[in-house]
């Protein structure tokens, strides 16, 4: 059997660096964070129902002719529509030219959250070719408009030296000016600097305080990272039955840390029953949107199965939401 500490050390480091990169670069959703002085310019809210199920604020639901119109009248809250559905293929027409293309014309009409969504598109060269310093002057700009969102961009770019200088003072300070703003990513991400004293005395009773505010909100990562602190007992008391349920809430969203150290517990019967097929699924599923952390414990697991019961664990994972690191990118593009 894999060893539990290495198990659960390894998935908690890797993972948490991996995060810093793997949610750079995050597109704004629709209006929801939008300040309200670039929210004055959208000045009829149409939004299309691929984008949202929901209307936002004082928008409607609309069809995609209307929103389009309105988008090429100059409204640029319909403008951000169609470049998200462009960029992430919600529709056949669409595509990550045509996405520069409407964000760029609500950007430069000063609309904060296409001023990201822009800065995204520069930052991974999706459309264009990749331009970290045009990234950084878009994400500004939105920062300026108080956009919690640019932000937690800036706060990773400054992270990771992507287009600037490596600095951890810096991106502090830009994750704490998102995190206040109530943006889960940078309030995770802004725990995690605590969690491992970058640009920041080590503090795990912050790291966890800035992880749970992100886990109230249903942030998955954030569910993950306090689980392991729950797990060890670090920065707050240590509570198996804790991690059990904040790693189930981020396992049940497809966050393949979560799953694998799900796994690790139903695999041990630590703080639930042991249930070896349980952890087979999340494992499995795990390694299905390509996360291999844990195939040395699935191995494990799997010469313990009969043949019907590992065809059955197999069958259940794919019936569980995956998602590749293609389709992970783009999720994480909507927070």
């Amino acid at each position: 059997m894999t060893d539990s500490t290495s198990l659960i050390t390894k998935s908690r480091m890797s993972i948490a660096r991996d995060l810093l990169f793997a949610l750079a670069l995050s597109l704004a959703w629709i209006a929801t964070q939008q300040p309200a002085k670039a929210a004055a310019q959208a000045t009829a809210k149409c939004s299309l129902a691929v984008v949202t199920k929901q209307p936002v604020g004082n928008a409607n639901i609309c069809d995609p002719k209307t929103v389009r119109n309105l988008a090429r009248q100059g409204h640029v809250f319909e403008q951000n529509q169609l470049g998200l559905v462009s960029m992430l293929g919600l529709s056949p027409d669409y595509n990550p030219q045509e996405a520069l293309a409407w964000f760029e014309r609500a950007a430069h009409r000063g609309y904060a959250a296409a001023q990201v969504n822009l800065g995204v598109m520069y930052a991974n060269g999706w459309g264009t070719p990749q331009n970290y310093a045009v990234a950084l002057h878009w994400f500004k700009a939105a920062s300026d408009q108080g956009f919690a969102r640019a932000d937690y961009n800036l706060g990773i770019l400054y992270t990771q030296g992507h287009g600037v200088k490596r600095d951890y003072a810096e991106a502090i300070r830009y994750l704490r000016k998102g995190a206040s703003g109530g943006d889960t990513g940078a309030q995770t991400n802004l725990g995690y600097m605590y969690d491992h004293g970058l640009g920041v005395p080590r503090d795990l009773q912050t790291a966890a305080s800035w992880y749970r505010k992100a886990a109230k909100a249903g942030d998955a990562m954030a569910q993950n990272d306090l689980a392991d602190l729950y797990l060890r007992g670090e920065g707050v008391p240590q509570s198996d039955s804790e991690a059990f349920r904040l790693f189930r809430l981020a396992a049940d969203q497809g966050q393949t840390a979560a799953r694998i150290k799900l796994a690790y517990l139903y695999s041990t019967g630590r703080s639930t029953t042991k249930d070896l097929a349980a952890a087979y699924i999340l494992l499995t599923a795990a390694a299905n949107a390509g996360d291999a952390r844990g195939k040395d414990l699935q191995r494990s697991i799997e010469s313990q199965l009969t043949s019907a019961q590992i065809a059955e664990a197999r069958q259940k994972a794919r019936q569980l939401t995956t998602t590749s690191p293609e389709q992970f990118s783009a999720k994480a593009l909507l927070q």
